[in-house]
């Protein structure tokens, strides 16, 4: 009955902090606006501090209480969705989706294919926030498409595609500075660092082909943490860069940008979609991970691998 009774406490505070009254809040939940103050005030006694900063005019998150509001809501939204689908009604979806992507997911992958998206679910509306986002609860992103090895947490991920690891240099480039034979010729060369933005230190350069891997430190005068204007200063001649080969295909193929290591096609990225928490998530937040899953499906073998894979059997 305690458990219960918790659960429905902390419900009565989420509701309350989001109506921005008591009274708001109770309405939303059928309650009085006493009731919903007692609910409030037996949840501070229950854990042992104050929760909400009261006047006669506002309400305010204390700390604990913040804390305990971001922590809760999650979990929350997936008890409500749970019951939704146990009620068999789940069959529109609809809601906002705050969305954190890696700027060439979304223009190369995910842009090209939203009129599916749309008409599939128009009830469903996505933002997109360019970038890493860091802590996804203390920015309030519901899912995340990251490249790179995810760490074992509280969060979700789902493993959607890899893409190979491309180290290109323009033609110009080549004319003056020679063509690297091996990895280990690019210490002698010009390198484009990019900056890991969950390590905030420039990636590793490392090869890898049948079982063989190899690192290779390399230098440079420049960093980049913009992708898309090394792959810029790349195709200007400015330097060696290692790419991935998404958003970079019709560069290699057109001539643009030369992959210097064919021999070497071991070195792939992940990506992971990625969520706050493992507990059931909202229909909107599932809908969107299958869009994904549909979208990296039907991806063309080169437009991830940098080649045509139908010569390179």
């Amino acid at each position: 009955m305690r458990d219960t009774r918790l659960l429905a406490d902390i419900g009565t505070l989420v509701a309350v902090v989001e109506a921005g009254s008591f009274s708001g809040g109770a309405r939303s939940l059928g309650l009085t606006p006493s009731g919903a103050s007692r609910a409030v005030a037996r949840l501070e006694g229950r854990i042992g501090a104050r929760l909400l900063d009261r006047t006669t005019r506002s309400l305010r998150l204390t700390e604990a209480g913040q804390r305990l509001h971001t922590l809760a809501r999650p979990h929350l939204a997936g008890l409500e969705e749970a019951a939704t689908i146990a009620s068999g009604v789940a069959q529109v979806v609809s809601g906002r989706v705050r969305v954190a992507i890696n700027s060439i997911v979304l223009r190369h992958l995910i842009a090209p294919a939203l009129p599916t998206l749309a008409d599939r679910h128009p009830g469903l509306h996505v933002e997109f926030v360019v970038g890493d986002a860091g802590d996804l609860t203390r920015s309030g992103i519901d899912l995340a498409l990251r490249f790179g090895p995810q760490p074992s947490s509280a969060m979700a991920s789902r493993h959607l595609i890899d893409t190979r690891v491309l180290t290109v240099a323009a033609p110009g480039y080549v004319a003056r500075h020679g063509r690297p034979e091996t990895p280990a010729d690019l210490a002698d060369h010009d390198c484009l660092h990019f900056v890991d933005p969950q390590r905030d230190r420039p990636f590793e350069w490392e090869f890898r082909r049948d079982g063989d891997t190899r690192s290779v430190a390399v230098t440079g005068r420049y960093t980049f943490v913009d992708v898309e204007a090394m792959v810029v200063a790349a195709c200007a001649s400015a330097g060696i860069a290692q790419v991935l080969a998404l958003g970079t295909e019709r560069l290699v193929a057109d001539g643009t940008l030369i992959d210097l290591f064919p021999d070497w096609p071991g070195e792939v990225f992940p990506l992971y979609a990625v969520r706050p928490s493992r507990r059931l998530a909202p229909a909107a937040i599932e809908a969107f991970i299958a869009f994904c899953v549909e979208v990296v499906a039907t991806t063309p073998v080169d437009k991830v691998t940098g080649r045509d894979e139908r010569t390179h059997t």
